[in-house]
């Protein structure tokens, strides 16, 4: 049981300082002598870094935030597979635990004064390295949503909100034990909740229709 709690505590501490590895504020801070926060929409993501820098720096924030996802989750995996066979635990606990904590220090990174970003690419990066299946399903919702009305937000929102219950069909689908099965779909449940509650002030000017779409001038 004491093994079980401190590789849970280490993977927690892993994701979460991993997650707090913010690159739109170190990209922003050291290549563009500027805060990303300061602009925009106030967030330190890949959109606010497009809007605001371009393409290049979206580029490279991207990439960075993907691959702090996979990695915390890689660390993880390979974290509870140290634990005993007969330990009782889902091998799914440490991915997901890696993930949502992955996601939270992105959300409030410890480093830069826990004011971060949304969290959408860091989750999709976890999912990559969890679920690599989904990717392709979640890009075609996200694409559903984009090119209609421009809005990357309504993207985002619509495919956390989907994410767990793909995860839950595709769980089945593989014939997932009944508490494998739940701790995934609760750790998607939770990855989605935190994505959505950080767009919270997107949906509001989504509802006003005043939310940013790309190839037309914002709606102050």
């Amino acid at each position: 049981m004491m093994k079980t709690i401190l590789i849970a505590a280490a993977t927690i501490l892993q994701a979460y300082l991993l997650g707090s590895v913010d690159a739109g504020i170190l990209i922003s801070k050291f290549v563009y002598h500027d805060d990303v926060r300061k602009h925009g929409s106030g967030a330190a993501g890949m959109t606010n870094m497009l809007r605001t820098f371009g393409k290049k720096a979206a580029a490279m924030t991207a990439a960075v935030d993907v691959l702090k996802g996979v990695a915390a989750v890689c660390i993880g995996r390979w974290m509870f597979h140290l634990l005993p066979a007969d330990a009782g635990v889902s091998p799914y606990l440490g991915v997901y635990l890696a993930a949502i904590f992955a996601v939270l220090g992105h959300l409030y990174p410890l480093y830069f004064g826990f004011k971060g970003g949304k969290g959408v690419l860091v989750a999709g990066g976890a999912i990559l390295a969890i679920q690599p299946i989904l990717i392709p399903f979640l890009f075609l919702i996200f694409l559903a949503c984009l090119l209609p009305t421009g809005m990357v937000s309504l993207g985002s929102i619509t495919m956390a909100a989907l994410y767990p219950v793909l995860t839950l069909i595709y769980s089945y689908y593989r014939g997932l034990a009944a508490g494998d099965m739940a701790v995934c779909f609760v750790g998607a449940l939770i990855m989605s909740i935190l994505v959505i509650y950080m767009h919270r002030s997107n949906i509001k000017r989504i509802r006003e229709g005043k939310e940013y779409r790309f190839g037309k001038k914002h709606q102050k």
